[in-house]
């Protein structure tokens, strides 16, 4: 089973370049996880008929939200996180922007997420690193105690040095703040795998590249998306892959095959 996820900081933009008909018709997987579709079910022009649909759009048009394509039916789906924390804040409600959907299959749970971003400021860093990364683990926790997890997609964070390329100038930027960083830790702590780090523990490779200063050219980006899986499924892992060549997007997709 071949899953992939990407951000690709919006769909209808990354089908008119091509650039995701392009990459399907390569890669071809069984499960495409997507982040950042800014857009709802029905305003990209693609069709995809070996492929189930599954959406969590954002209320606010053109932002955020997610989607699963799958060629594998799910048992179940559900859409955000089933908290009672109110997440709301000056930019408003992640619950209402399409973050996080879960298709229930035979062997786990898969669950996609768009985790918020801290801002430039940190504004919304006590948003994150208070509500939003503890409600998530306590989510899949709740999950794991019914079958194990899987968990991608652009987690807005990249846990140690070696996942960005310049860590000394950037401990106080968002995405890599001691808060951020400690919510990917913990989630690594409750005993979930980051499949490319597991596979390839010295190996620097990024997922995202800033639009500024010929960042991707040069190969300055960040290791921000992932695959998280629970230990349990560890042995199921067969590979874990970032796929930097796959243009688009500011974002590439990342993928793991697990095999059952």
């Amino acid at each position: 089973m071949r899953i992939y996820s990407w951000n690709v900081n919006g769909l209808r933009a990354v089908i008119r370049k091509g650039a995701l008909q392009d990459f399907l018709n390569e890669y071809d997987p069984d499960i495409l996880c997507l982040q950042e579709t800014k857009a709802k079910q029905g305003q990209a022009e693609i069709d995809l008929p070996e492929y189930e649909e599954l959406w969590n759009s954002a209320e606010r048009a053109g932002y955020s939200g997610t989607a699963i394509f799958t060629k594998i039916k799910p048992l179940s789906v559900r859409n955000n996180l089933p908290t009672g924390v109110v997440f709301e804040d000056e930019y408003g409600d992640p619950l209402t922007e399409g973050r996080v959907l879960t298709a229930e299959f035979e062997k786990f749970f898969l669950v996609d997420v768009y985790t918020p971003n801290s801002k430039n400021n940190l504004e919304r860093l006590p948003l994150r690193a208070k509500k939003w990364d503890p409600e998530f683990k306590h989510y899949l926790m709740e999950l794991e105690k019914t079958k194990p997890v899987v968990v991608c997609g652009d987690f807005n964070a990249a846990h140690g040095e070696i996942d960005i390329a310049r860590p000394s100038t950037n401990h106080h930027s968002a995405g890599f703040t001691d808060e951020e960083r400690q919510g990917i830790t913990n989630l690594i702590n409750a005993g979930l795998v980051d499949t490319f780090r597991n596979l390839h523990p010295d190996e620097v490779r990024y997922t995202w590249w800033s639009h500024w200063g010929h960042a991707r050219a040069n190969n300055v980006g960040w290791r921000i998306d992932y695959f998280f899986i629970s230990d349990s499924l560890k042995s199921h892992l067969k590979a874990a892959e970032i796929h930097d060549n796959v243009m688009g997007s500011d974002h590439c997709p990342v993928s793991i095959e697990l095999e059952f």
